[in-house]
């Protein structure tokens, strides 16, 4: 039988596994439905060797569920970021790691049959030259190795920049490194940093860090360099019902990716994009894409992205509603009663998320909030928050104006007790 290994290939597996099982969580051994359940001992096991103490342990009639518990205001590193360092090398890849690497240090170019015949006749190891090559070509793509074109002929060297010098001779580059090792974006890339050079965030602790979305920055890369080339991307995705189903292959997509939207309030991430096939723009969850794979260029990108500049100034939030390219909006406009002299503070909410709309005082302790949205339903969402100081409500559609004062009466029936109890 075959024993567990520590090192992966497939990461998007992984962020599945660590998805699913630990962070949605809910889930027991029986559960899981792919494979064998070995295979979830072992990526079990796995998760349990990076996360250390922040795993959860839960029993019930249903069996032993897992979860990871962690508390980010209390932690100076975030523990998902070892999902990541797990990579998987054969032997020829560790050895060649070391060769190469030595080989190159003396800071001189060399070409690449230069270097193959110094590894036989200082090292007495052969290696093919197309071996040698891609190690070096991957190398190069890390930003480990130079390389120079001479001629027809490719020279190497060893990139010389090292992190502890740069951190030595700037000063507060450490303190800006360790901020950004616990920044939301791509915050694995300042924690690998500050590894590199022996060091650990000692400062910066983040009450509100939402590092579940760290798994998903794996994905933003292949969006970020798919905008700047203007291309389609392929997405696969799935929905959460079928999140952990075994034959769940997901729905693929062709989109044209427009920009990364993120909520201030959960940090949920989500792709904005233009669908052609159904001729409109939507919103993608990037926990719910599985893989992201560019396709060919999009001739009339600069076209989407005006209409896509026109539509999202219409956008409460992160849904277009049912519209297409274009189409009417529905106004909407919100009379909020606020005491000016106590209440200062409301009035400086409303400035600062009124996003999409436009704030103005029509008398006094008196303030209207009108936008013209695609989905009104999410600016109801957000003013349910202002419970008590609304006024008046126009506009949107009957069913959602409708279920709004709905919601009041249930939520009288539910927390206003009789007529003669005070509310607590």
């Amino acid at each position: 039988m075959a024993g567990f290994s520590e090192l992966i290939k497939n990461f998007g597996k992984t962020r599945d596994y660590i998805r699913d099982f630990f962070i949605y969580g809910c889930k027991v051994r029986s559960d899981f439905d792919r494979k064998s359940l070995r295979t979830y001992s072992d990526e079990k096991r796995r998760v349990e060797s990076w996360m250390g103490d922040y795993m959860r342990y839960d029993d019930s009639v249903h069996g032993r569920s897992v979860s990871i518990s962690v508390d980010s205001g209390h932690i100076p590193e975030n523990p998902l970021y070892n999902a990541f360092y797990s990579k998987s090398f054969t032997d020829n890849d560790m050895l060649l790691h070391f060769l190469l690497t030595d080989i190159l240090s003396d800071g001189e170019y060399r070409a690449l049959k230069d270097i193959v015949d110094e590894l036989n006749s200082e090292y007495s190891m052969l290696f093919d030259e197309q071996t040698v090559r891609n190690k070096l070509k991957e190398y190069t793509q890390e930003g480990l190795v130079l390389c120079e074109k001479r001629g027809k002929t490719l020279y190497y060297s060893l990139c010389g920049d090292r992190a502890d010098e740069y951190i030595s001779r700037f000063d507060g580059l450490d303190d800006a490194l360790k901020y950004f090792s616990e920044v939301q974006h791509f915050g694995v890339i300042g924690n690998s940093i500050l590894k590199t050079a022996g060091m650990d965030n000692d400062m910066f602790f983040i009450k509100h860090n939402y590092i579940i979305h760290t798994l998903e920055d794996i994905l933003i890369p292949e969006i970020l360099s798919a905008m700047e080339e203007k291309r389609y991307i392929t997405l696969q995705t799935f929905s959460a019902k079928k999140r952990s189903d075994s034959d769940d292959n997901g729905r693929e997509a062709q989109v044209v990716p427009m920009q990364i939207l993120v909520s201030v309030q959960t940090g949920r991430q989500y792709l904005a994009a233009y669908i052609p096939a159904v001729k409109r723009f939507s919103s993608f969850r990037l926990d719910y894409i599985k893989t992201i794979k560019k396709s060919t260029v999009c001739e009339n990108y600069d076209e989407l992205k005006a209409k896509y500049e026109n539509n999202i100034s219409h956008c409460f939030g992160v849904s277009f509603g049912t519209r297409r390219e274009t189409g009417t909006v529905t106004p909407m406009k919100i009379t909020f009663c606020v005491d000016e002299d106590k209440e200062p503070y409301i009035i400086e909410r409303l400035n600062r998320e009124k996003r999409c709309c436009t704030l103005e005082k029509i008398e006094e302790n008196l303030y209207t909030l009108t936008a013209d949205v695609f989905d009104p339903n999410e600016m109801m969402h957000w003013a349910k928050t202002f419970i008590g100081r609304i006024v008046n409500i126009e506009g949107g559609t009957s069913d959602i104006i409708q279920r709004f004062y709905n919601d009041i009466i249930r939520m009288e029936e539910m927390y206003g007790g009789d007529s003669d109890e005070h509310i607590q």
